[in-house]
């Protein structure tokens, strides 16, 4: 008998995998989520009941078929285990017919988001174990990458880029429920979000860390008019200058470590264009080789030392904090900038520094990209 459930659950997971996934852009979830009636919640939990069980179904499929025996791995395991959890929670859930049933589904998926907090670090242990296994013979080279692993990097930036949206689908429906919402907030989205100020919260924020850390940290300097705003995501967009601020503080601290000369700034300029407000991170950390620049967008490369062992994966709760050393900062912070329409470059000057050149589209009419 157990092993006809096991089966059928399978034959489920494989069904539910393969329909359309929907997508939906920032705009239409501004609008939808403006004025949160019982009938739109309604609606919006309906969709979600479907739209979740096919997301979270694709990305268990994934998790049972990658390459070099990843999926075998016990943290791999462990991430596939919560999406077939939430799976079947989602699942068994009876159709949402009235504000009960709503309310009630809004806890469940809050409990799913929760339950798959710590998804990020607990993948990247699992990419460590496998690295550890493939690098047997002993490399000179700290930034070489196996050749073969650009099918591992793929599934990486689909499973991660589905995770924001999921996240992101989730957070915004139950964020509607807030009794007494932030002014100009809707959901999750700030409909005035001064992209200066969410920089100066970020880099401050990763200056402390860089303090910390070193006992000492380079200046920022930001420019841009702290009055200008447009729709985003806040912790979106604090994620991503968190991430390169603390990269950029990194190789100016290291590089002027025993130095006597005064540590030159890191400079923020925030610029608004009419399709894009774009953000530029420049620092004068001593920049990148050429050789190296592919790589730092890979999930198997990281500058910094893993703070990863075998027992990690349930202490962390925020999820900026914890990407230092795993080789994800960068490759996702790029796909939270083209969730909704954006993009991160990063032009390096070996010798002298690097900037990071961070877009966010203005206009919030492109679709959520769906892998």
């Amino acid at each position: 008998m157990a092993a006809h459930a096991l089966k059928a659950a399978a034959e489920e997971v494989q069904r539910w995998g393969c329909m359309r996934q929907t997508g939906v852009s920032l705009r239409y979830m501004m609008d939808f989520g403006a004025r949160p009636t019982e009938r739109r919640l309604l609606l919006s939990a309906q969709f979600l009941h479907k739209e979740l069980a096919i997301r979270i179904a694709r990305r268990a499929l994934e998790l049972d078929s990658l390459p070099f025996g990843l999926s075998s791995k016990p943290a791999i395991l462990k991430v596939k285990d919560w999406y077939l959890d939430s799976f079947r929670d989602i699942r068994s859930f009876p159709c949402i017919k009235d504000a009960t049933h709503e309310l009630a589904f809004t806890n469940m998926i809050r409990m799913i988001k929760v339950r798959h907090n710590n998804v990020v670090p607990t993948m990247a242990l699992g990419v460590h174990q496998l690295k550890k296994e493939l690098e047997l013979d002993p490399d000179p080279d700290p930034t070489h990458v196996h050749p073969d692993l650009d099918e591992i990097q793929q599934f990486l930036d689909r499973f991660y880029m589905s995770r924001i949206g999921i996240r992101m689908l989730i957070g915004q429906h139950v964020a509607l429920h807030d009794t007494n919402p932030q002014p100009g907030c809707v959901g999750q989205i700030h409909t005035k979000m001064s992209p200066v100020e969410v920089a100066r919260t970020a880099s401050e924020d990763a200056r402390a860390i860089c303090l910390r850390e070193y006992g000492s940290a380079p200046e920022i300097e930001i420019f841009g008019d702290p009055n200008f705003t447009f729709p985003y995501v806040p912790p979106h967009l604090h994620l991503m200058v968190f991430e390169l601020v603390k990269n950029s503080l990194r190789a100016v601290q290291e590089r002027f470590m025993d130095s006597d000369k005064v540590e030159p700034p890191v400079r923020i300029i925030v610029a608004d264009g009419i399709e894009d407000v774009t953000i530029k991170i420049s620092d004068e950390g001593g920049g990148i080789a050429r050789s190296g620049l592919p790589k730092i967008f890979t999930y198997l490369y990281s500058t910094a030392r893993i703070p990863v062992d075998e027992n990690y994966g349930s202490t962390v709760g925020n999820e900026g904090f914890t990407m230092a050393g795993y080789g994800c900062g960068l490759p996702i912070s790029r796909l939270y900038a083209r969730y909704f329409g954006g993009d991160l470059q990063i032009i390096s000057m070996e010798g002298y520094g690097t900037d990071a050149y961070l877009h966010l589209s203005r206009l919030g009419d492109s679709q959520e990209p769906l892998p």
